[in-house]
């Protein structure tokens, strides 16, 4: 049985689900290899224009892998390959959306942040406990966790290892909405949906500011929001989407 599932629930939403439900979906290295290939496929695949990730109604995933985590040293290869895995996701263009039930704990958190939209289940956990391992996180935890709910909140899960609540990583702005647990990937997938049904390259521009400007001074953030507005206006769906608003018609937007 694959340990990713790729199914295609409605025009132009890809789906994935994690598929270990004995491990909770822990990642291991050969589910983090599938999921950076099937990201790989997906980020050259036009017709997708969203993709939602989830597990099942017991976790999203746990985290890593511990009992394979336990057999490496500091030399290990399986940490460059781990790296690898990673890429494909953070370079995946179109927007990713995290349907959360149950554990999002550790590597599963950071696969979580990894996306762009979190909805998550009143009974979910997020988390990153690694420090309870006499580890740290090592894909992106202390520094996205950071950048989503600042550094006095970060430090106080991050030091403890405690899991947050739902409710609570909503108040703090980890998740974008909490939703009643057997709702989440309904829900997930209405987003999606709207999402698709909007000018591709418009979203994809959108996504690349918002990324590419975080970590930039402001006045850099502008400048790269400026060159992407202006360049949208070459665009075949900048001219279908005003003219139908002038129309007063649904645009047909075609990604051109």
């Amino acid at each position: 049985m694959p340990v990713v599932l790729l199914e295609r629930p409605g025009p132009a939403v890809a789906l994935l689900r994690l598929n270990r439900p004995d491990r909770l979906h822990a990642l291991n290295l050969e589910l983090r290899e599938a999921l950076a290939s099937h990201f790989t496929d997906l980020a050259s695949d036009q017709a997708v224009r969203c993709v939602v990730l989830t597990g099942d109604e017991n976790a999203f995933a746990a985290g890593a892998d511990v009992a394979e985590l336990a057999q490496r040293t500091p030399t290990d290869p399986a940490f460059a390959r781990v790296r690898a895995a990673w890429a494909p996701i953070e370079r995946y263009p179109r927007p990713v959306i995290a349907a959360i039930n149950g554990f999002a704990l550790g590597g599963g958190c950071e696969l979580a942040m990894h996306c762009d939209i979190i909805v998550a289940g009143e009974g979910a956990k997020l988390g990153q406990p690694e420090v309870k391992l006499g580890i740290m996180p090592g894909a992106g935890g202390t520094q996205r966790l950071v950048r989503a709910v600042g550094k006095f909140a970060a430090m106080r899960w991050l030091l403890t290892g405690d899991p947050l609540s739902a409710s609570e990583a909503h108040r703090l702005g980890l998740v974008t909405e909490v939703v009643a647990d057997g709702e989440v990937l309904k829900r997930a997938l209405e987003i999606a949906a709207r999402i698709a049904a909007q000018a591709p390259l418009a979203v994809a521009a959108i996504k690349d500011a918002v990324l590419r400007g975080a970590d930039l001074p402001l006045d850099d953030g502008l400048r790269l929001e400026g060159e992407s507005f202006r360049a949208l206006f070459a665009t075949e769906d900048r001219a279908e989407g005003m003219r139908a608003f002038l129309e007063k018609r649904k645009p047909e937007f075609k990604g051109r």
